[in-house]
């Protein structure tokens, strides 16, 4: 209970209340004494009276209204005359002054407090202003047991009115917190609760419904959460459906390959000059078939194999990429593909998965091309650094639209073009990451779009 929001918001309700009311009772009690004192005085001067109609007092009747008063003595200042009207014996010498007429609240506060904690009955002496213009001055002597006694007396009343207020007034802030903040409270920890049993159930996503401002948007924050966990639970799942069906397909597309590849030996023997310059592409091209069904084979188990690093000559493996694509084309000779990698550069690199990262970006360059309708080029270029090979594939296009950006190496989020699935950019920038390196987009707008690739130079991965 003490640990729950609404039960620490009740402690601190009565403390926070108690507190202003202790802030309240300082002053009040400053005042009560002074008022106490006003009094005190106009009894005095109502008893003086008496004695400025003319009349002589019996010593009885003027010790009676000194009781009645409950003062000693009354001195009163008349036309600059200083008059001592009723008196009688003061049993102690008097130990202090107070001069109410130009008191400041500094001055009745102090002195209020003063006196509440000195127990000690006193004789003290008030001076202050007559009422109804009665004279100039009136002082006083008195006792201070009766003025403490009353002061405790009042003190005790309002502190124990300002206990009943305060604990009136958490107890209906505290029932207000639980309606108002711990219900709503409860309830998005229900939400979340019954949505963790089943993440996937898009009916369980927590409906905003709070009037209170912070806790809207809070409701409004976890269901944002909610639909995107949703969706990529979701997502997650069409992702496992696809690579078991990926993997059924690949493993039987290997087995027509291997057939393929059978043939394409004899096709190797034909003596038709034709035959023999285009057959070893058919077979370097089946060749790679073959080894991409057996990575997604291998992937559909776990993550892309590790690479088995070599020495390839880069323009070598360049030329294929770009003869392969060539052919691909849409035959209107629109798109240049330009070879710009130095002869002699030798990167280490797995060339099957070196391979499929390049034609990946190739193709998605000339596609992007070709959706212009108008002539342009695609161009692999290369350089050699300290640490690291740069690679760059630079096409002419129109540029990825801001989609695209978003989620570039995202699979089925990032692609470019209609029809694609996003997952070219995906598999090559997992490819480059096998080899240590990164894949990154360097820039891209209406001039075009840059891709780059950093391998690491060493003789392990980084």
């Amino acid at each position: 209970m003490l640990n729950s929001l609404s039960g620490r918001f009740l402690i601190l309700t009565t403390a926070f209340v108690m507190l202003a009311e202790v802030l309240i009772f300082v002053p009040s009690i400053a005042r009560f004494r002074e008022d106490y004192l006003l009094a005190r005085l106009e009894r005095a001067q109502i008893a003086s009276l008496a004695l400025l109609a003319g009349d002589l007092l019996s010593d009885d009747l003027e010790a009676e209204l000194l009781r009645n008063a409950e003062v000693f003595n009354v001195v009163l200042r008349r036309d600059d005359m200083r008059q001592l009207m009723l008196s009688s014996p003061i049993p102690a010498p008097i130990v202090a002054t107070y001069d109410l007429r130009d008191a400041t609240p500094w001055v009745l506060i102090r002195d209020a407090m003063n006196r509440l904690f000195t127990p000690e009955n006193q004789i003290i002496r008030v001076i202050s202003r007559p009422v109804r213009d009665g004279g100039e001055l009136i002082e006083i002597t008195m006792e201070t047991r009766p003025m403490r006694a009353a002061m405790l007396d009042y003190g005790l009343r309002i502190l124990i009115l300002s206990a009943v207020i305060s604990v009136i007034t958490a107890f209906l802030l505290f029932l207000a917190v639980r309606r108002l903040l711990v219900r709503p409270i409860r309830r998005v920890v229900r939400a979340m609760q019954r949505y963790a049993e089943s993440p996937e159930d898009a009916r369980l996503i927590i409906q905003p419904t709070s009037t209170v401002t912070e806790l809207r948007e809070a409701e409004e924050a976890l269901q944002q959460m909610q639909t995107e966990l949703t969706h990529a639970l979701k997502q997650r799942e069409r992702l496992a459906q696809l690579g078991a069906a990926v993997a059924k397909v690949s493993h039987d597309l290997r087995n027509i390959l291997t057939s393929a590849q059978l043939f394409t030996d004899r096709i190797e023997a034909s003596e038709d000059p034709l035959v023999r310059r285009l057959a070893p592409k058919l077979v370097n091209s089946i060749t790679r078939a073959v080894s991409l069904c057996e990575s997604t084979l291998a992937f559909g188990r776990a993550d892309e194999p590790a690479p088995t690093l070599t020495l390839v000559p880069l323009a070598g493996l360049t030329h294929d990429v770009l003869e392969a694509e060539r052919f691909a084309s849409d035959g209107a000779g629109r798109v240049e593909f330009v070879n710009a990698v130095p002869a002699d550069l030798t990167v280490r690199a797995d060339p099957e998965q070196l391979f499929r990262v390049l034609l990946n970006l190739v193709r998605n360059a000339r596609q992007a091309v070709e959706a212009t309708g108008k002539p342009g080029s695609v161009t692999v270029t290369a350089r050699e650094a300290d640490d690291n090979w740069w690679i760059e594939v630079i096409d002419t296009g129109p540029g990825l639209p801001e989609r695209a950006r978003e989620h570039l190496f995202t699979a089925f989020q990032g692609r470019a073009a209609k029809g694609g699935t996003g997952l070219g950019l995906a598999i090559s920038a997992e490819l480059v990451r096998g080899h240590g390196g990164r894949l990154e987009l360097a820039r891209t707008g209406p001039e075009g779009t840059v891709f780059l690739i950093c391998l690491p130079r060493g003789e392990g991965m980084l």
